[in-house]
């Protein structure tokens, strides 16, 4: 093994070795492997004494007795082998993918932003499969294969060396054949594995914003962009069929070459006298024994490159930073000001979206962010959120900064009420509770909903709190969704409360209702709006107007209209 493949193979086994593998059952199903291949091995000289012993007066009772018994335990043993194998591989690749989901649900939003979520999922669900494969099927295979072929060739040396070594002529011709082979074939591999994930990453995208696509008509260029991607599949498909039909054919071709060659020979050293029919038969067992443990070579060294390139990427995703902030100061932050203190932020290192923004929000006040789109609003939001980090300047709650809190502290004294109202596949109540450890009674989710105005649509529903929102909540209209969102962050009764232009998707009657449960939420509560319509925020007690990632104004609403023209001319836009 060259020094690049020790190197390629050393983090797939750091890898393996730290899912704390159940070594007790590793050790029993691999020990019934061996004890399968052993009595495997027996079997041919069994049939040997029997062939050359086989007259009707002279069948040893004995004899069959010890066939039947090694061919009954081989089987009971191989079941009981497969199996504990198989336990071992799943355990693997379930502390795997718990690995791999811990981690995932522990990066920053930036790596989201950066990687698509169906390529994240494939590297869970499929590069961990090809591990568990590995290690309960190919490995023992692997390991029982040398050992039969080992004890067959030091059977088949003292059986008859002359005719060992004339068999032993397939070894090297077998190598020959599989060798480029194999190296065609890992490549064709890894080339699917890849492929494999780039699909499963634009077919889960599409089937997320399935209604963006309807509306658009897009069913056509979807269409052509899957069957490109269903063709490429299909193209490695058929390079991997290609060498498996090469490699099918060619060993039956060198075996059956084999066989009528130690068939000639030995037909001419029992015609001689020199050798029994019954060994004859045993070196054509034993040939079987050596030549197909050849090839389940071929795909064990196959399907350890496509692990060996399965756990690369998982460990591309393994040794990524988490979230800073895991552990940290618990304070509570009510009555606190929020500062932002010369705070800049850029993706990537690329163009600044926030630049040098500094101000202060005092506790109990309402703080709104006007300006155009695009300004870095949301994003401010998002620094806040602790969704990124800012790359300059220090945020800070009371005189602390905020990254010196945990992130759980910090987020649970948090409140966000975005647009979209994000919410998950499930029912209205585990939407409401969502995130939340301790059990919460009917009673007090049925108060916050009555404090968001949503008690009234819920209670027409059949099941109530169990009703199904489907997939993004696409079962509830906009309005609806707002409100249990509304809901459910009176249900955590937030110190900060956060508002990204909470109506700005709703019709007027919807926007009333939800206006008025967002009012009766930020009383008492230090709040944070963007809002595009200024009739929303007139009455904020200070209005930071942000334009380019750079703050412009900053006062009331009155102040503003007075020394801020654009600002001046939004108003005069929107309240004229």
């Amino acid at each position: 093994m060259n020094q690049k493949s020790k190197r390629n193979l050393r983090p797939f086994l750091t890898l393996i070795l730290s899912t704390n593998i159940p070594w007790i059952p590793f050790s029993i199903g691999l020990a019934g492997s061996l004890i399968t291949t052993l009595v495997g091995l027996s079997i041919p000289l069994l049939t040997r004494e029997m062939v050359d012993g086989f007259t009707m007066e002279a069948i040893s009772t004995l004899l069959i007795i010890l066939l039947i018994v090694a061919f009954i335990a081989r089987a009971a043993i191989d079941a009981f082998s497969r199996y504990f194998l198989a336990y071992v591989g799943q355990k693997i690749v379930a502390a795997l993918r718990n690995k791999m989901l811990l981690k995932l649900i522990r990066l920053p939003v930036s790596y989201f932003d950066r990687n698509k979520s169906g390529e994240s999922v494939s590297r869970v669900v499929n590069d961990t499969g090809i591990v568990k494969d590995l290690i309960s099927q190919h490995f023992p295979q692997f390991v029982t294969g040398i050992i039969s072929i080992i004890g067959s060739v030091i059977i088949l040396i003292i059986m008859d060396w002359k005719m060992t070594i004339l068999m032993m002529m397939v070894v090297p011709v077998t190598i020959m054949i599989m060798r480029p082979l194999g190296r065609r074939m890992r490549k064709i591999s890894r080339g699917l594995q890849d492929e494999t994930a780039d699909f499963t990453g634009k077919i889960q995208q599409t089937i997320s914003e399935v209604r963006l696509m309807k509306a658009s008509n897009a069913e056509i260029h979807e269409e052509k962009k899957g069957r490109g991607g269903i063709e490429r599949l299909l193209s490695f498909g058929l390079k991997e069929s290609k060498v498996l039909a090469v490699i099918g054919p060619l060993m039956q071709l060198v075996v059956m070459a084999v066989i009528v060659l130690i068939i000639g020979y030995g037909g001419i050293r029992v015609a001689e006298g020199s050798m029994t029919t019954g060994s004859l038969i045993a070196f054509i067992l034993y040939l079987f024994q050596i030549v197909f443990p050849l090839t389940a070579f071929t795909m064990f060294f196959t399907q350890l490159e496509k692990a060996k390139g399965a756990t690369e990427r998982m460990m591309e995703i393994l040794e990524l930073a988490e979230e800073k902030g895991t552990t940290g100061r618990e304070i509570d932050i009510s009555n606190l000001p929020v500062s932002f203190e010369n705070v800049s932020f850029s993706y990537e290192n690329n163009e600044p979206i926030i630049s040098n923004i500094s101000f202060q929000i005092q506790p109990g006040t309402m703080v709104a962010f006007a300006g155009p789109s695009g300004g870095g609003k949301t994003t401010l939001f998002g620094l806040l959120e602790r969704f990124y980090e800012p790359s300059e300047g220090e945020i800070f709650i009371g005189d602390r900064p905020i990254k010196e809190l945990s992130l759980a502290s910090w987020r649970s004294q948090i409140g966000y009420v975005s647009q979209d109202s994000p919410m998950i596949a499930g029912t209205i109540r585990e939407n409401l509770t969502y995130g939340m450890e301790e059990e919460i009674k009917d009673e007090k989710l049925w108060d916050v909903a009555k404090m968001a105005f949503a008690d009234q649509f819920i209670m027409e529903f059949p099941n109530k709190l169990d009703t199904e929102v489907g997939e993004r909540g696409v079962k509830l209209s906009g309005g609806q969704r707002q409100r249990i969102a509304i809901a459910r962050a009176f249900l955590r009764d937030p110190k900060l409360l956060m508002m990204d232009e909470a109506t700005a998707s709703l019709d007027s009657q919807s926007e009333r209702i939800v206006q008025q449960a967002l009012t009766r939420l930020m009383e008492g509560r230090t709040t944070l709006v963007i809002a595009h319509r200024l009739s929303t925020i007139v009455n904020a007690d200070k209005i930071i107007f942000i334009e380019k990632g750079k703050k412009t104004g900053e006062g009331t609403h009155q102040y503003l209209i007075e020394n801020h023209s654009l600002y001046a001319e939004f108003a005069e836009q929107q309240l004229t």
